[in-house]
């Protein structure tokens, strides 16, 4: 006698649950969600951005905004004489390993030396001003420097016209900070991520990898030499220029090369010290400079120059000269610096996010991402209105930099001061300097680009991601620059696109002494329900790339069930449940595949069930009138409910 009114109680309750479902508030409109999105780009923390009060006067509010702008103001007040100890210390180690690389990387991009130590002055100090990062070494890196070498010169050759050769690497400049600042303004942040994890390593590799071709050049004394970087090329200028030297009865001088690698060995051997043992972590960073001052010293005395030897002759010393008048904003070339910038930036920003995050997690705190676009973007608009190109976080020179104890961003101040005065008193004493020893500089740091752990644990953990990562290194390798990235992100986006046509569909059971429907796959102790096939979707969306597939799919499981002797002794399928827990959109094919699923499902006797649809995707099915084509009864909660309902409906029937 009390059992009915329960049960009645229990429908009431279901009923009612359903309804909740029905009655989900609308999706905001269109409009309303551009705007939010608009606000939340320019005031990324909503009205608490710089007007967090309005007790506070106009004064706080700027004092406020100039804090977020340049974080140096909140950290400088518990500055201390033991951290300025540090940070002199780090930056004074910095600056030894700077100086070398970056005369080395300036060579490497086909510009004077000078540019590269111009390049280690302005944007270090702007960065020290508006970067969150306490330990990323700021100035030119090699991967960098090869992209502009290996784009700049298809537009302006750098042998025929090296002053617009020039003028054309600081435009590029310029358009990487505009670009980069565009992705911190506007939180584009996710552009960036389009270079995948396993596409940069492949990348970062392959860069690698052409970047020690290259050194042949400075180390084997080649004059004439490719300006192409595929691997094929490279190594056939080298052949063809040996043989040239042969044929012509020129005696090849190996003096370039026998410096190159006494010295690089030289590096790698104090290198190995300083990881075996941190009391001398000082010992690899100043090795290169202590490099260049020898093999300068060398070739000085004994006049090596004279019998053969490369050197870098003049480098022009002092203050950074205004570059505002070079830059070349109007004119045939502007759209194509536009699109080398563009790349420029990508690939600075993910190399120096990486680079800062890598050691921010190690310190314990967290890296703003946004204000990292910001300040970088900055930087680079300062250094191409000085004589810099372009700029970001060095791998090599932070992990410098962390070991050498640094405590905030004033090492990299310390080493832009010391640069400067480098420039200002030492810049005669390079003009013996060995172009071998660049080449030896540059192939040292090389190694710390190509991580092969990582290649493997790609490969073991996802197989398409490896394809992602080796896509680029070929690419690198073999082709261009261009086409390396191109086929990395192709690979990527063929990776997403063939997860949303073939979405997972899962058949659910409900596991043993629990009320939870799980994957039957995944648990093989679910138990299904005989007559009712429970399906979840895992996907996103419902779209016109995935829809048909779907349809079919679970077309294809019903008939099965049907067809498959096994499942005929359970009875015949009655009732399909779709769980859309997962589905968050629907679009109009969507729409189309769910009424074509719903018709031949009811021409073979099946009822169709959907069960916790999210509110934009039950609004869109409303709208469609696909709820009162269903009927609004066969709107469900929990799975749980809905077979409970389908076996009261069966039970009825019977």
């Amino acid at each position: 006698m009390r059992e009915q009114p329960v049960f009645h109680l229990e429908e009431h309750g279901q009923t009612e649950r359903s309804q909740w479902v029905l009655d989900s508030p609308n999706p905001p409109p269109l409009w309303k969600k551009i705007f939010t999105s608009v606000k939340e780009t320019i005031l990324p923390h909503g009205n608490k951005f710089c007007f967090s009060s309005k007790r506070k006067t106009s004064r706080g509010r700027a004092f406020s905004c100039l804090q977020n702008l340049f974080p140096i103001i909140i950290w400088l007040r518990d500055y201390k004489a033991s951290k300025f100890k540090d940070d002199l210390l780090a930056g004074l180690t910095l600056a030894s390993l700077s100086i070398p690389q970056s005369i080395g990387y300036a060579t490497l991009a086909k510009v004077a030396p000078e540019y590269g130590l111009y390049t280690s002055v302005i944007p270090p100090l702007i960065y020290a001003l508006m970067g969150s990062s306490r330990e990323i070494a700021i100035g030119p890196v090699a991967v960098v420097s090869m992209l502009l070498s290996s784009l700049v010169p298809k537009v302006e050759d750098p042998v025929a016209n090296p002053h617009a050769y020039r003028n054309l690497v600081f435009t590029v400049t310029f358009f990487t900070g505009i670009f980069q600042t565009a992705f911190g303004v506007f939180r584009l942040g996710f552009l960036v991520d389009f270079l995948s994890h396993a596409a940069l390593v492949g990348f970062m590799a392959g860069a690698a990898v052409i970047i020690g071709l290259q050194q042949l050049k400075g180390l084997l004394g080649i004059s004439h030499f490719t300006s192409k970087t595929d691997v094929v090329s490279v190594l056939a200028s080298v052949y063809k220029s040996l043989h040239h030297q042969i044929a012509s009865g020129e005696k090849w001088n190996p003096l370039n090369f026998v410096l190159g690698c006494s010295f690089l060995i030289f590096i790698l051997i104090t290198r190995f010290i300083g990881r075996r043992n941190r009391k001398f972590f000082w010992l690899p960073a100043v090795a290169p400079l202590l490099s260049v001052i020898l093999s300068t010293s060398i070739v000085y005395l004994s006049r090596a120059d004279k019998h053969g030897v490369n050197i870098i002759k003049h480098v022009k010393g002092g203050l950074n000269p205004s570059s505002l008048h070079q830059l070349q904003l109007h004119g045939p070339h502007v759209g194509q610096a536009a699109k080398i910038g563009l790349i420029c930036a990508v690939i600075a920003l993910t190399e120096a996010i990486a680079v800062g995050r890598s050691f921010a997690s190690i310190k314990g705190y967290h890296l703003d991402g946004n204000k990292e676009m910001l300040s970088m973007g900055f930087m680079n608009i300062a250094g191409s209105l000085t004589s810099c190109y372009v700029a970001t976080g060095s791998f090599s020179r932070t992990a410098v930099n962390f070991s050498a104890g640094c405590q905030t961003a004033v090492s990299n101040i310390v080493m832009a001061v010391t640069v400067f005065l480098s420039l200002e008193l030492f810049t005669r004493l390079l003009y013996y300097t060995p172009v071998a020893i660049l080449a030896s500089i540059i192939l040292s740091a090389l190694p710390g680009l190509i991580d092969l752990s990582e290649a493997c644990y790609i490969w073991k953990v996802d197989k398409l991601d490896f394809l992602a990562c080796i896509g680029a290194f070929l690419g690198v390798l073999f082709a261009t620059v261009e086409i390396g990235l191109l086929v990395a992100v192709i690979i990527s986006f063929a990776k997403i696109l063939i997860q949303s046509i073939r979405p997972g569909i899962e058949v659910l059971g409900r596991v043993p002494r629990t009320e939870a429907f799980c994957d039957v796959t995944q648990y093989p102790m679910a138990i299904s329900t005989p007559g009712i096939t429970v399906i979840r979707i895992s996907s996103g969306s419902l779209c016109f790339a995935n829809a048909n597939f779907v349809r079919e799919r679970i077309l294809k499981w019903v008939s099965q069930d049907e067809d498959d002797p096994k499942e005929a002794t359970k009875g015949r399928v009655q009732a399909v449940i779709l769980d859309m827990t997962n589905l968050m959109n629907v679009d109009t094919s969507g729409i189309l595949a769910l009424e074509e699923l719903h018709k031949r499902l009811l021409s073979r006797g099946v009822e169709l069930a959907m069960v916790n649809p999210r509110w934009l995707v039950i609004h869109k099915l409303k709208l469609a009138h696909f709820v009162d084509k269903i009927g609004k009864e066969w709107v469900f909660l929990t799975v749980g409910e809905a077979v409970d309902a389908c076996l009261s409906a069966k039970i009825a029937r019977a």
